[in-house]
């Protein structure tokens, strides 16, 4: 065997092989499932739906972490993090995206979800005294210009009062996982990211089973098989397996190749959204992703950069 061979079998090339699989199965996993959320909710109430299936993934990651021999109590300068993150990132962005589903097309809904980083900048600057570099302002003014065209009049009924109200909810879903971003920032923990999640989905439950309990309809599961694999894909596959994907590529591959590369996880939404529930992408629609995409881009290129 030559030597060229030997070193295309290393350790390192095949842990990148790895890293790079399950980077993709990651970008499917979750862009597929808009979609399925959507077809969910027509099984679960909105806060049942996220409920389930953050105590699902919580008890997945639990017990990955158990096997590993990496399971233990955060220190408490993570308490911080695990809360904002646990709440915002997970509880809140997870209960408006599930109100606003039944309203708004499971593909536009993947694309406005993804304008996190564009609302990451503004607040940087204001509360962490971040500076607004050149390319980080084309970034923003590309995106906003996208959200612009989606929100334009020949792309939104405006005088529907439920589709106002579902891309309102789906913006302030972006909103609030943004701001759990900017907390992050601001602050440093000990724990690692794969350690924390459990932790942070663990805190997510309590908030999204009130709202169940106080906002939804009676509601009694039937156990259908339907419900189930909704109930596991979304659970077990979306939550606890896409979680240990997303921090396992992150942890292996380069910043620029995770930044920019999930970004494949809207357009995935879009295109599993019309391939799999018949939605329809209009003219409005592919530029308003290709602007947020740009934009969001530009974005997370400056951020690497600074």
């Amino acid at each position: 065997m030559s030597s060229t061979s030997s070193r295309g079998d290393t350790p390192q090339s095949a842990d990148n092989r790895l890293a790079y699989l399950l980077f993709g199965a990651t970008v499917v996993i979750w862009g597929t499932n808009w979609p399925i959320i959507k077809v969910g909710l027509t099984f679960f109430p909105p806060f049942w739906f996220g409920f389930l299936r953050v105590a699902l993934g919580c008890v997945t990651l639990f017990s990955a972490l158990l096997v590993l021999g990496r399971l233990r109590l955060p220190a408490r300068q993570d308490l911080p993090v695990i809360f904002s993150v646990g709440f915002l990132q997970i509880a809140v962005f997870l209960a408006l995206i599930n109100l606003a589903l039944p309203a708004v097309g499971a593909g536009r809904s993947s694309i406005l979800a993804y304008t996190t980083p564009l609302w990451v900048v503004p607040g940087a600057i204001l509360l962490l005294g971040e500076r607004l570099h050149r390319l980080k302002l084309v970034g923003l003014l590309l995106g906003l210009l996208g959200v612009a065209i989606l929100f334009n009049p020949f792309a939104l009924d405006w005088a529907d009062p439920v589709q106002r109200r579902g891309n309102l909810l789906l913006m302030l879903a972006a909103v609030a996982w943004a701001a759990a971003i900017l907390h992050i920032r601001s602050r440093h923990w000990k724990g690692s990211t794969l350690e924390l999640a459990p932790w942070q989905l663990l805190v997510a439950s309590p908030p999204l089973l009130l709202g169940a309990l106080l906002f939804d309809p009676p509601w009694t599961p039937s156990f259908s098989w339907e419900e189930v694999l909704l109930l596991l894909h979304n659970g077990v596959l979306a939550t606890g397996f896409g979680y240990w994907c997303a921090f396992t590529v992150t942890r292996s591959l380069p910043a620029i190749t995770t930044s920019l590369g999930f970004l494949a996880v809207p357009l995935v939404g879009v295109t599993s959204s019309v391939l799999a529930l018949g939605e329809t992408l209009t003219a409005s629609m592919a530029a308003g992703l290709l602007a947020i995409l740009l934009g969001v881009a530009l974005v997370n290129l400056a951020d690497l950069r600074s």
